[in-house]
């Protein structure tokens, strides 16, 4: 089993594939930019892309600013995890050459500091798992995986418990055992 706790990258010399922008001190302090960068990674590479070729930017921020971003992209004016914007309307293509040009933006997410606190707290889940979780989600909806649809959501999240598997994080769309006697939060 992979060590979760490793560095995101295993050499210095390797350019990050996610560049985080910190709207919220809090993700800082919670370990973001690694994290981000190591699940980033896992989703390209369990869809069997390169991750070194590609490129994502991670807006970091608070429920507040979410909330203004869900009701101007979704006309829905309330916080929520995750979002993202795919830089491709249909298939994504493969980067150009050999690997050694520019890299392919796939696009932007945002993740809200809040509501990802919440929801692993009521879930029982460490906050870690819950993030990963959301951004391997949200690279997956970059590389247009969606779940408009049971067969969609199906595909997408069987995709997910995949990828996080490969890390070691529990399957998110399973209910957690909790140690006796113990409650979340």
């Amino acid at each position: 089993m992979p060590d979760r706790d490793s560095p995101a990258a295993d050499s210095p010399a390797r350019e990050p594939l996610v560049e985080v922008i910190l709207e919220d001190d809090r993700w800082e302090a919670a370990g973001l930019e690694p994290l981000a960068e190591r699940a980033a990674r896992a989703a390209l590479a369990g869809v069997g892309r390169d991750p070194d070729r590609h490129e994502i930017a991670l807006l970091a921020c608070s429920d507040a600013r979410i909330a203004g971003l869900n009701a101007d992209f979704r006309g829905k004016p309330k916080p929520t995890n995750v979002l993202s914007w795919p830089d491709f309307d249909g298939p994504v293509p493969e980067p150009d050459g050999d690997g050694t040009g520019e890299r392919l933006f796939l696009g932007d997410i945002a993740i809200a500091y809040d509501t990802c606190a919440r929801e692993a707290e009521e879930g029982g889940i460490a906050f870690s798992d819950h993030v990963t979780h959301l951004v391997v989600h949200g690279v997956l909806h970059l590389l247009g995986h969606d779940h408009e649809d049971d067969a969609e959501a199906d595909a997408m999240e069987t995709l997910e418990t995949i990828v996080l598997a490969s890390m070691g994080v529990p399957n998110p769309y399973l209910p957690q055992e909790r140690p006796s006697g113990a409650s979340p939060g």
